[in-house]
């Protein structure tokens, strides 16, 4: 058993964070996780707090075995979540608020730089993007290995594409949230880069955006997500009739929405459209869209399961993603994928056997692919069994393991990152 030596820090702690932060701990690496907010389900004062809240802390529920290593930071992130309830927006500005989550991320790192300077000696500090700088410069203020996760493709590249998406599709602007971003938010996230000593990302597509990356001479290590266990096509019917096509992820131009709609003008009634997500701004066309098809703003994970489920194929035409988790869980419940370069799909999909790898900003791509279901069922359950297979290539058990490998690697001196096959990748 390795000595435990690694401090790691993520505000909200999703599925990929739990499972990093789970396979540090296997490995008797992981000293301390620190959060914003760690709460045990069935708690006894959930029966005084309102539902949608309990659902809320459900989310940030950590295994049981990451307990005692545990420290949290609640009360800033408590904050947000309520200024979101109530509609004070002031409170959540981006970037400025008291309460916006750039602020959480902050806050968070400051914490984890006054404990790194002032505790034990560790071994490394893990950290994400946003979250990093402090951490990293109290690290190697201590000789601490500085070890950074980049969750999206590089902003130099996303800023790129936002721009010229403002461009072609200007009534969409106003959900680009990604152009807000401050000069001084975008310049930390370069210091954090520079100071990082081996970065993680989840795709090749994620990988091939550092390349744009000004002076970064660390190792780039790919370690893919892993994706719930497959459902057995027993577990859900496939009727004939129309094509159920669902999307999942924020409503928002990054994700490829206009294009989405666009595909399914020439479609008409023989496809049905779920968009499963909330929206993180507003314009006229989304609106529209959300009156004509059927939204789900927002599910808890199992019942997200069981939505995708319920549908034949997901479509994830995002611009600019870092690996796009919904993928994997979709694939998982039997849905075949039509998704873009831009994410991990041809790290996944094997194109035209489990999904579809279409162009960015393909609505006909994209239409032609569901039409092709839409005529031929046959085709659609060899690729839902395809998928299903595919799934069970991966699994949460072996991206711990991958991200072991690939810490002890940085731990134990040998940084270098090999050249990475996509195929191999994910087999």
């Amino acid at each position: 058993m390795r000595r435990a030596s690694i401090i790691f820090s993520h505000p909200t702690g999703n599925a990929n964070v739990r499972a990093a932060a789970t396979a540090l701990d296997e490995a008797g690496l992981l000293a301390e996780f620190w959060t914003c907010i760690a709460w045990s389900p069935g708690d006894w004062r959930e029966r005084w707090l309102p539902r949608r809240l309990v659902t809320e802390l459900h989310r940030r529920a950590l295994p049981a075995a990451l307990a005692s290593k545990t420290q949290a930071a609640p009360w800033r992130e408590a904050g947000r979540l309520l200024a979101g309830r109530l509609g004070w927006r002031g409170l959540i500005q981006h970037e400025t608020g008291v309460f916006s989550i750039d602020a959480i991320f902050r806050d968070l790192d400051e914490r984890v730089a006054r404990r790194v300077s002032a505790g034990r000696a560790v071994a490394a500090v893990y950290a994400y993007e946003d979250g990093a700088l402090r951490s990293f410069q109290a690290g190697q203020a201590r000789g601490a290995r500085c070890l950074y996760d980049l969750p999206i493709g590089y902003w130099r590249v996303g800023q790129r594409i936002y721009r010229e998406e403002a461009e072609r599709e200007p009534e969409w602007a106003g959900t680009l949230t990604g152009v807000r971003d401050s000069p001084r938010k975008l310049a930390r996230k370069d210091a954090e880069l520079e100071l990082a000593d081996a970065v993680f990302v989840a795709s090749t597509f994620t990988q091939s955006t550092l390349a744009e990356a000004p002076g970064l001479t660390a190792p780039v290590h790919v370690v893919p997500y892993g994706a719930p266990p497959p459902v057995p096509r027993s577990a859900f019917e496939r009727p004939g009739g129309k094509l159920r096509v669902l999307f999942a992820g924020s409503l928002t131009q990054r994700k490829g929405i206009s294009y989405l709609l666009a595909a399914f003008a020439p479609l008409g009634s023989q496809v049905t459209l779920t968009l499963l997500g909330a929206k993180t701004g507003t314009c006229a066309p989304l609106e529209e869209a959300l009156r004509r098809h059927r939204w789900i703003p927002s599910l808890p994970h199992g019942e997200v399961l069981r939505e995708m489920a319920r549908h034949d194929v997901l479509v994830f035409p995002s611009l600019f993603e870092g690996f796009g988790l919904v993928i994997l869980e979709a694939m998982a419940q039997g849905l075949p994928v039509i998704t873009t370069p831009h994410t991990a799909g041809p790290d996944i999909i094997e194109d035209g056997i489990d999904g579809f790898i279409v162009p960015i900003r393909d609505a006909t791509a994209i239409a032609e692919k569901l039409e092709l279901w839409v005529r031929d069922r046959t085709r659609l359950a060899a690729m839902s069994e395809a998928a299903r297979a595919t799934a069970a290539r991966f699994s949460w058990a072996s991206y711990r393991r991958r991200l072991v490998d690939a810490v002890s690697e940085v731990l134990e001196g040998n940084g270098a990152s090999p050249e990475v096959n996509p195929s191999e990748v994910i087999r």
